[in-house]
Formats: C-alpha cells, sequence, structure tokens
C-alpha cells in the first residue's frame, strides 16, 4: 500500500471516530448524550453535597486541584458549577433518574451500583452522583475530560451520561524486573493516571526487586522497592481506589536468586531459573516471601507468577515429570503453594500459560484449589482463530479468570502498537463473552531498554477496552487520544502515533518480518548479519524514514500550536522513539553509500588521470569529513543517547541505566573507531595513492541493483 494511500484511509477513520466520539472521552461511556458548552473564563464553583464523607471529599479536592493546575479560577461566586452527590438523597435519586434513557426503570440495576454513576448538565453546569465511593470518583475523572483548554479560554462541555464498566477488574502489570525500576514518583504518577482512566488494579512485577527481610539477597541495591516504599504506595493508591497486587515470581522466573551460592541446591537446572518442586527449600523459600507480602500489601489478592517454567523436568525432576507428565508435575507443585498460603486468606492468582496445555488435568483440580485462585490467561500477539484455546481451559473448569493482554513495548525503539491494539481489543472482548471477571494489560521491559514514557497509549487503550462493553473501537481511540491526553486539538499528535504503527508495520511485512525493533536498531550494518538483514529491508528504508520524520515534525507542529500541551515527557518519548526508528533506516542508506564510495575509490586508484585521483579524495571525503558519514553515525547515535539517559530519569532510578548507556557508547566507538580508519586511509592515499581493500577495513561489497 503506498504512504498516500495509507495516509487517505487513516483520515478518513480519523474523521468517522471524530464523528463517533465528539467529546474524545477515553473509556467511551455507556450512554453519552452532548448538550451545551459552558465558557469557564470567571471560573467554576465545586460543591459536594452533604453528606460528603471522606472519600467523596477527597475526590471533590482533586478535581479543584486539577482545575487549578489547568488555570481555572474556582470561586463559590462562579457561575458555572458542579454538584457532586453520593447517591441515596432525594437530589442524588433525582440526578440518576434524569440521566436515564426514555422507559428505562428508575430503580437502579445490580450492575451498575458497583462503580457506575450518572452526569447530567443543568442550567449552570453539571450535577453528578455515583453509587459507591469508587463510582463518585470515576464520575469527577469524566469530568475532568469535559473540560477543555486552559485558563480563561477553558470549555466545559456538558452531557447526560450514565457509566459503568465492563468488566470488575481492570488493571495494569508493570515489569519491574527486566531492568527498568521506576522511582516512587513515578509509580504515583501511574497511580493516578490509571485511576483517572478508571483502572483499578496495580500490580507490579517482582522476580529480585522487592525487598524481603527474610531473603536480603534478592535485591539489588539502589535497585529494589524497599517495604517502606511499598507501604507508602498502598495508602497512596487506596485514595484513588486502586488496590496493589504484588506479583512475586513463585516458581519460574528466579534466576537472580537462583544465581546465589546459597541457592544453588533448590534450581531445577545449574544456575536457571525455575525452583526445583522436590527441594523442601523451595517451598519456604515462596512461603516466606508471600508471608512478608501479605503484611505489606493488604489487599485481598496476591500473584504467584508461575509462567513460563520450561526448565522444569530438564533437572532435578526429570524422572518425575517423565513418570507423570510436565503438567501434572507442575499443577502438583501450584497446589502446594496455593496449599501452603491458605492461612494468609488471599485470592491467589497464576499465569495460566503452563496449565492451558492440561485442560483435563485442570477440569480435576480440587475444589478448594479452584476456589482459592484466579487463573489469568495471557497472549500477547495478535490472533487471527481467536484467544479461545488460552481462555476456555479455565472457564471451562469453572475458575475464576482474568485475561492479559500486552501493549508490545519490549524490546522495541518504540511500542508496536499495530500488535498492541489488536491484540488488547480482542482479548479483551473475547474473554468478556466466555465470562472473564478481570483484564490485566501487561508491560513488559525484557532486555531493559525499554521507556515508561512510552506506554501510556497502550495503557490507555486497555482501560478502554476493560472499561467498555463490547469490542472498543480502535479508530474512535486514535481520535481522541491526543485531545484527551495531551490536550492537542490539532490531531497532529494522534497522526504521530499512526505515523510510528505504519513505520513497525514496513518493516514486518518487509522479507525481514521484523519490526523496529532493539535488535535491528542496534546491529552494525557492515557485519555479517547487518548485510543480511540490510538486503531484506533496503527496499522499505525510505518509506520507514518518511514516516518517523513526520512524526516528529507533528509532534512539534503540535508544540507550536499549543506550548502548554499536557505530558510533555511521554511527548519526549515519542519523538525519541521517532529518532531511533529513523536511524534504523538512516544506518542502512549510509552502509550502502560509504560501501559504493569506497568502491568507486578504490577502482580509481590506479588511473593515471588527474580528475579521477581528485574523485578517490572526494569519495574517501564524504566518507569521513566535516560532514562524513562516519561522522553522522557518531552524532545521531550520541544525540540519542544524551536524549535516552535524561528520558529514563525522568522515570526511573538510575539503577540499570549504564547497560543500556554502554550500549551507545560501545556503538559510538565503533564508528569512531572507523573515522581513524578511514583517517589513516586518507593519509595513506595523501602519501602513497593508495588505499586498501574495503574487506581489510570491514566494508562491505557494494549492493547489487
Amino acid at each position: 500500500m503506498s504512504r498516500i494511500r495509507f495516509g487517505a484511509i487513516v483520515l478518513a477513520l480519523s474523521a468517522f471516530a471524530s464523528a463517533q466520539n465528539p467529546l474524545h472521552l477515553i473509556p467511551v461511556p455507556r450512554e453519552v448524550r452532548p448538550a451545551a458548552d459552558q465558557p469557564l473564563a470567571n471560573g467554576i464553583s465545586v460543591t459536594c453535597a452533604s453528606p460528603c464523607d471522606a472519600d467523596d471529599t477527597f475526590a471533590t479536592d482533586d478535581l479543584k486541584n486539577f482545575l487549578v493546575q489547568r488555570g481555572i479560577a474556582v470561586t463559590d461566586s462562579a457561575p458555572v458549577h458542579i454538584l457532586i452527590q453520593r447517591y441515596g438523597t432525594p437530589l442524588s435519586k433525582s440526578i440518576y433518574k434524569d440521566s436515564l434513557p426514555p422507559n428505562t426503570s428508575a430503580e437502579p440495576t445490580a450492575n451498575i451500583t458497583p462503580e457506575g454513576y450518572a452526569i447530567i448538565p443543568d442550567k449552570k453546569g453539571l450535577a453528578l452522583t455515583g453509587f459507591t465511593a469508587s463510582g463518585v470518583f470515576y464520575a469527577i475523572q469524566t469530568v475532568k475530560q469535559l473540560i477543555v483548554g486552559n485558563g480563561p479560554d477553558a470549555i466545559l462541555h456538558t452531557a447526560t451520561i450514565r457509566d459503568w464498566p465492563a468488566l470488575k477488574y481492570r488493571g495494569l502489570d508493570d515489569d519491574l524486573s527486566r531492568g527498568p525500576v521506576p522511582t516512587l514518583d513515578f509509580q504515583k504518577k501511574q497511580i493516578r493516571t490509571i485511576a483517572a482512566y478508571k483502572l483499578n488494579i496495580y500490580s507490579p512485577y517482582f522476580e529480585n526487586t522487592m525487598q524481603y527481610l527474610s531473603h536480603p539477597l534478592m535485591g539489588p541495591p539502589g535497585g529494589t522497592l524497599t517495604q517502606q516504599q511499598a507501604r507508602e504506595l498502598v495508602a497512596y493508591a487506596a485514595h484513588y481506589h486502586v488496590t496493589i497486587i504484588p506479583e512475586q515470581e513463585a516458581f519460574g522466573h528466579l534466576h537472580y536468586l537462583l544465581n546465589w551460592e546459597q541457592y544453588s541446591q533448590l534450581a531445577e537446572t545449574p544456575h536457571g531459573y525455575v525452583l526445583a518442586p522436590g527441594q523442601p527449600g523451595s517451598l519456604k523459600v515462596t512461603h516466606d516471601m508471600f508471608a512478608e507480602l501479605a503484611q505489606i500489601y493488604p489487599g485481598p489478592f496476591l500473584h504467584l507468577g508461575a509462567d513460563e517454567t520450561q526448565d522444569l523436568g530438564r533437572g532435578q525432576t526429570k524422572a518425575q515429570v517423565d513418570a507423570q507428565g510436565l503438567g501434572a508435575v507442575y499443577l502438583d507443585y501450584l497446589q502446594k503453594i496455593v496449599a501452603d498460603l491458605q492461612p494468609l486468606h488471599r485470592k491467589l492468582l497464576f499465569w495460566g500459560d503452563i496449565a492451558m496445555h492440561d485442560p483435563d488435568l485442570v477440569k480435576q483440580m480440587p475444589a478448594s484449589f479452584k476456589q482459592a485462585t484466579i487463573a489469568v490467561a495471557w497472549e500477547y500477539s495478535p490472533q487471527p482463530n481467536g484467544y479461545d484455546r488460552w481462555i476456555k481451559p479455565f472457564t471451562d473448569a469453572h475458575m475464576e479468570t482474568w485475561v492479559a493482554p500486552g501493549i508490545n513495548n519490549w524490546s522495541r525503539v518504540y511500542p508496536n502498537y499495530n500488535n498492541g491494539l489488536t491484540n488488547i481489543q480482542q482479548f479483551t472482548v473475547q474473554g468478556e463473552r466466555l465470562g472473564v471477571t478481570g483484564q490485566l494489560n501487561t508491560i513488559w521491559d525484557d532486555d531493559g531498554e525499554a521507556l515508561a514514557n512510552n506506554n501510556w497509549y497502550g495503557i490507555l487503550f486497555g482501560a478502554e477496552a476493560a472499561w467498555h462493553k463490547g469490542e472498543a473501537s480502535i479508530p474512535d481511540f486514535q481520535s481522541s487520544f491526543g485531545a484527551n491526553f495531551h490536550g492537542d486539538l490539532t490531531g497532529n499528535i494522534d497522526q504521530a502515533q499512526r505515523e510510528m504503527m505504519a513505520a513497525h508495520q514496513l518493516l514486518h511485512d518487509s522479507p525481514l518480518e521484523a519490526d523496529g525493533s532493539d535488535l535491528v536498531f542496534w546491529i552494525d550494518p557492515f557485519s555479517v548479519d547487518g548485510q543480511r538483514e540490510a538486503a531484506q529491508v533496503r527496499p522499505v528504508l525510505s518509506e520507514v524514514r518518511l514516516h518517523a520524520e513526520r512524526a516528529i515534525t507533528l509532534i512539534a507542529q503540535a508544540r507550536n500550536a499549543n506550548p502548554n500541551l499536557r505530558e510533555q515527557d511521554a511527548l519526549d518519548a515519542l519523538d525519541l522513539g521517532a529518532r531511533r526508528m529513523d536511524l534504523i533506516g538512516l544506518k542502512f542508506q549510509v552502509a550502502d553509500e560509504i560501501a559504493d564510495d569506497y568502491a568507486v575509490a578504490y577502482s580509481l586508484q590506479t588511473s593515471k588521470q588527474r580528475e579521477d585521483h581528485i574523485e578517490v579524495s572526494r569519495r574517501l571525503n564524504e566518507i569521513n569529513g566535516v560532514n562524513g558519514k562516519l561522522q553522522d553515525m557518531r552524532s545521531r547515535y550520541s544525540l540519542i543517547r544524551d536524549l535516552y539517559q535524561a528520558a529514563w530519569l525522568k522515570s526511573n532510578r538510575p539503577y540499570f541505566l549504564t547497560n543500556n548507556l554502554e550500549r551507545y557508547d560501545q556503538t559510538i566507538q565503533l564508528w569512531l573507531n572507523r573515522i581513524d580508519q578511514i583517517r589513516s586511509v586518507q593519509r595513506g592515499w595523501a602519501l602513497n595513492h593508495t588505499i586498501p581493500p574495503a574487506s581489510t577495513l570491514g566494508i562491505p561489497a557494494p549492493p547489487t541493483p
């Protein structure tokens, strides 16, 4: 598909989606009927009508703080008001009744009362009611989204809204063990943000980055969430109606622990990552960790992990697995963990990727196990044939089940939202059809390079899909995100996200069949593997770069149009992702040009013509000079290194950053070494009028036409 045609389709979808969701609300409410706009030039008043308990007072104050941050005056004498009232009083019942569509019973139904709310316009602004503290809080989050602009130019869009979620549990699973460990301040920002989009679960993923007093070797210095910090985060999240579910791997993914000599006997394989079920100390480690977690995290859930135990049966338990089967040994040990932790009186989540392959064994698990656990089915790729085979092994066994899609941020220069949005949309809606009670959208940092501020697009669409009854609209979301999250009314940020998706898709559709991965970003284009990949991506490099550069341009244009755009750190991260994507294309192009230049120079070195000797010098200067191609590579990687370091430190602790910066430093040094090599060649040419073969310098042969 040509870039022009792709752009035309995108614009058409954008126009349609904007018409479908003119208020740009995320998530889109169940029922919404837009009404008149109210200018806020003279400010706004906010009243929480009595009885206004501590939760409603917090939510009301949160709204007032939001308005102040937007430069909107909050004053009792303002001509526009927002009235907040918990359901139960005659006034609140009147608000709810006025929100109802025609021929709808005025009596609230069971599906709306846990977290539902209603908003109505009146002559002076909005009145809202919620059936619970969380319902009032979510109503206020919707009100925030109805306010567009800042200061005296702000406008309140009014509407009649009745709203409640499709899924009871709507969460974010956040990888804290594959490199980036966020600061406590950034985790608080995550809590505030996910709550603003009506998520109610935050699940930090731990392999070795939670502090355990009983196992102090677990936590790396500078990269551990302390128990004091965890308690502070739990208390903070409670105000925002977010439950924290700590996920501590209890079976697999314990490589960092098992690398310590005193734990080595517990490993299924030497220095592996799976606990050996036959070792008594294995269960004790799990018991100790979860006993401490239960004291820190008071919520009703704990997450055992227990995924990807591929080492099981390859070491200490080989004979047992050979005799009984992998599924039987896995489920037997999982059952022992669950039984051991029953005195904690928590519901225990576990990943479903191993047990799903033995559905008959899952059905045969005792009722006590099924009642004590929640199976979390996970799969992170779009599946044209659907997700039933991931979900049904557990729902058919009458187990409570959640689905866990992924935003596809891992090991890429920027998340691949072609995969992420479709996966989130379809896994969630198909789970809803099969009766799952929750969605746990996932962030993974597999190679340690991912940046948290790249993830909001996928996080917000996860919130949309989990709240939304039925299939959430991807085009609708794509046309609302920029206005909602950044305050960009030009549409440029929305289009910048689409440009990055288009760049990923071009690489995916190339013979390389990859996307904008970190592996492609880091590969040396002069290497054998780099040359192989160059041949596969060469036809699409120009288009990939044009999409990435268009994204950079659109971000700049959006910022120029509105210097007060929100979430600037996320825009910086998007800009950086586009620059990294662009460099993927540029480095392969430059490598080809260097190969061509050197081949021409080498072929002309024996000529007797003065013009040819001048051409040799010119070609070498094209490679290495003030504006040489080697200098271009050095400078691009150097700039991106600095931008990357700044972006990392906006959300993360310094822990692990050196690992990534060393990749930049190593790559920069590679191009500096090549500068020195070619400079030596230039000296030799000036003195002896000879240059060595390209192969002696590591320069590949020119690409064949």
